[in-house]
């Protein structure tokens, strides 16, 4: 394939969907048909005192059955940002890798990263551009979090599927099971988290969601399958390992195990 030439005065610059448009390549070709299509379900966000923390659980949905059990939603957007998906699974992907370069493309094409505002913008033209899509059911709502390095604090993004992007203060959960997530988190969240407190009430948070939300996956002990959780600091982007992520859900199964024991498996508060 040739690459295209441009006129001066219709040069796309930096901006990677531009040039795919202007290419005469659609950024996101329409759907004709309906499909029966996996879909995502419940990612987090949440602000600690070096940055934010950002998990989700790996299940994928269609209908009432288990399309996928070990689904990536959490994805590093660049080196101080991150974003998680919700929604449709092959656009949200789609979505997401698109992001990704378009991120590249502005560094490479202005010698500058862009600012943590942003990024949050061109991401959010992107669920404009694909509000066609979300009208025949193929909806994506993802969490867009980072680390702004111009104020030293982390921060966290929240988009609708008409492209509106809204920054929230503290924490956001979105998808199927985001209200459990989020009334978990509320309950848990002070201001000045430590990374692992942080870190334990996402998973909390993630756990008490897959209690309550059929769509949403909770650790997988036989498969050792376990959600995803990655943190955005000054030091960048990070994934949390898979052992500390299962050492955490198995303490907090423990736990859970143990208050049981003590009301005598009723449930009922001490």
């Amino acid at each position: 394939m040739a690459l295209p030439l441009f006129h001066p005065g219709e040069d796309p610059g930096p901006d990677f969907a531009s040039l795919l448009r202007k290419s005469g390549i659609p950024v996101f070709p329409p759907v004709t048909t309906e499909l029966s299509v996996p879909h995502a379900t419940t990612v987090v966000a949440l602000r600690f005192a070096e940055g934010v923390v950002m998990a989700g659980d790996r299940r994928a949905t269609e209908g009432y059955s288990i399309a996928h059990r070990a689904m990536d939603k959490v994805f590093p957007a660049d080196r101080w940002s991150a974003v998680a998906i919700a929604g449709a699974a092959g656009p949200a992907v789609e979505m997401v890798r698109l992001f990704q370069v378009q991120l590249e493309h502005y560094e490479k094409v202005e010698g500058v990263s862009l600012s943590l505002e942003g990024k949050a913008n061109q991401l959010a033209q992107m669920v404009r551009e694909h509000l066609p899509m979300a009208f025949q059911g193929l909806a994506v709502v993802p969490l867009f979090a980072g680390y702004d390095l111009r104020r030293g604090i982390g921060r966290i993004f929240t988009y609708d599927v008409t492209g509106g992007h809204y920054e929230e203060a503290d924490f956001q959960a979105t998808g199927s099971g985001g209200r459990d997530a989020r009334n978990t988190i509320k309950l848990g969240f002070r201001e000045g988290l430590s990374r692992a407190d942080g870190i334990e009430l996402a998973i909390e948070a993630l756990f008490e969601a897959a209690d309550e939300d059929a769509g949403t996956g909770g650790p997988d002990l036989v498969r050792g399958i376990y959600p995803l959780v990655a943190v955005v600091d000054s030091a960048g982007y990070a994934p949390v390992a898979e052992e500390e992520v299962a050492d955490r859900f198995l303490s907090l199964i423990e736990r859970r195990r143990a208050e049981r024991g003590r009301d005598g498996g009723r449930g009922e508060p001490q």
